[in-house]
């Protein structure tokens, strides 16, 4: 059992606040890679990532929970903003609540072969940054706009 699992044990279903990490990975050919999930929200594209454990970095939360879900694994990572607030609560099918603090990275290094991890999701694919689906989580969507921005600065 992870940190989050076994807190939930004592608190039951109330809010909490935690911390997470997610990366847009990039092919280096305008196409980023999206997980369609199994788990909250179900069946919609997100951005590969996860919770932190006890003990770990936004970084090393960030590496661990792309190699859990995609089998990559990250170079550099490059730090696209933290996000916060009301935007970034969740109430889960299971009746409990939190606030998720989520460091966004980007990357374009990335080694291994993809493969889906069926506990976690139903596809992995990457996909055209200017095609994305529309049904992204808008905290998602957030983070991808603000990468964009980021790519426009940079030009």
């Amino acid at each position: 059992m992870g940190y989050v699992e076994d807190l939930r044990k004592i608190v039951g279903h109330i809010p909490l606040i935690l911390v997470g990490a997610v990366v847009i990975i990039n092919d280096g050919n305008n196409r980023i890679l999206l997980q369609k999930r199994m788990h909250h929200p179900v069946g919609r594209f997100g951005l590969p990532g996860g919770l932190m454990e006890l003990g770990e970095s936004t970084e090393e939360t960030a590496r661990r929970e792309v190699y859990e879900e995609t089998g990559l694994t990250i170079g550099t990572l490059n730090l696209i903003d933290v996000f916060s607030g009301i935007e970034n609560y969740i109430k889960a099918p299971n009746g409990d609540e939190f606030y998720v603090v989520v460091t966004a990275y980007w990357s374009k290094e990335f080694t291994g072969d993809l493969r889906i991890n069926d506990s976690e999701s139903m596809s992995l694919e990457f996909i055209n940054i200017s095609e994305l689906p529309e049904n992204i989580p808008k905290s998602h969507q957030k983070i991808i706009s603000r990468y964009r921005d980021l790519l426009t600065d940079m030009i």
